[in-house]
């Protein structure tokens, strides 16, 4: 149905002004329809943090299930935060306290930076497995994007993301590989959706955990698996949840990081994503970009509006799609009381009834 704009944090209204439907607290008052509550714990740094918050409010609120969604926005401790990045997060942003205290239907773990090889080394491990602790045993279903998914893979199971000595960066072509699971009903059996990772869990550890994996691709490996219970946990390696730029904002971010000297090389072009005008743009800048560096120039305006034009979004339809079979599988076991994550006739080890 429609997000409820319980409170005034800026995203609902940019989602607004791209025409997504926003109820009002008053109008949702008068429209005898259930509310399910959806936590964002958002890790993402300070640059993408409101631009986290927009992309996963547009897959929930663009999901069909006659259902008023309430999402409820929050982070934890030991990632760093500015001033400005600070003050949003005090102003919109609930505390887990209060996240444990009311409770939710579903619960959505952006990824994150990092700072260190090994995920336990980070000073965000902490608070995020005390997140996961909780959400395990009070939280109907819980997805989890790109570093989140490598995190709590490895607080379940033991086993840790292997790096893959270069960057997965791109939009990639997947299939279906498990058509009967109804997180993957009625959507294209193949689809693309784009990466942007230096590691990766690979299959082969996925199934030996007991994962069951419903979607991969064969350059970019698995993007969608679930738990061994086939839904508590659902697990994405990459981002379907990025916008038409943010590869492309990824992408300019490194040639600059190259500009003044943070990275050596001249970063690539992430695969399959900028056409053939597009890329002979970004070389031409290149070269001008390089050439300054040299001379301790001013680097010239990057192209970004000329390149915008030519973008493709070929991921979004089956992101929603997606999302939306999610939201409707807990809708049809979670309980209308959101501090209990099953209704009383459903078996927690198996909640949709998939396993025999």
């Amino acid at each position: 149905m429609s997000l409820v704009a319980h409170t005034e944090l800026p995203t609902f209204r940019r989602l607004r002004e791209e025409g997504q439907e926003i109820l009002s607290v008053e109008r949702a008052r008068h429209q005898d329809i259930r509310e399910m509550h959806i936590g964002l714990l958002n890790m993402m740094p300070d640059s993408a943090l409101e631009a986290t918050e927009r992309q996963f409010f547009r897959l929930v609120g663009a999901a069909n299930p006659i259902v008023q969604f309430h999402m409820h926005p929050f982070t934890i401790e030991g990632i760093q935060r500015s001033e400005q990045a600070q003050n949003h997060i005090d102003r919109y942003y609930e505390t887990f306290g209060q996240i444990k205290r009311d409770g939710l239907d579903g619960l959505i773990v952006s990824g994150a930076n990092v700072t260190h090889p090994h995920l336990p080394e980070e000073a965000f491990w902490q608070p995020l497995t005390e997140v996961f602790d909780w959400a395990k045993q009070n939280v109907t279903s819980i997805l989890c994007s790109c570093l989140a998914t490598h995190a709590l893979f490895q607080y379940c199971h033991g086993v840790e993301r292997t790096h893959l000595g270069f960057k997965r960066w791109g939009v990639y072509s997947h299939r279906v590989v498990e058509r009967r699971h109804p997180l993957v009903a009625d959507i294209n059996t193949r689809f693309d959706v784009p990466h942007s990772r230096y590691n990766e869990i690979f299959r082969e550890d996925m199934e030996a955990a007991g994962l069951k994996v419903l979607v991969e691709s064969e350059e970019a490996g698995v993007h969608l698996a679930v738990s061994p219970d086939l839904f508590r946990v659902v697990y994405f390696q990459g981002h379907p949840e990025y916008d038409t730029i943010s590869l492309l904002k990824e992408y300019k971010r490194e040639v600059m990081r190259h500009y003044y000297g943070e990275r050596e090389d001249y970063p690539p072009f992430p695969e399959h994503y900028f056409n053939l005008d597009v890329g002979g743009v970004l070389n031409e800048y290149g070269q001008h970009l390089r050439s300054a560096r040299r001379l301790g120039k001013t680097p010239p305006e990057f192209p970004e509006e000329e390149v915008i034009r030519h973008l493709d979004n070929t991921w979004r339809d089956t992101a929603k799609a997606v999302f939306n079979n999610w939201l409707g599988c807990i809708y049809q076991v979670t309980d209308q009381d959101r501090r209990k994550p099953f209704m009383d006739h459903i078996d927690p080890d198996n909640p949709l009834g998939l396993r025999i």
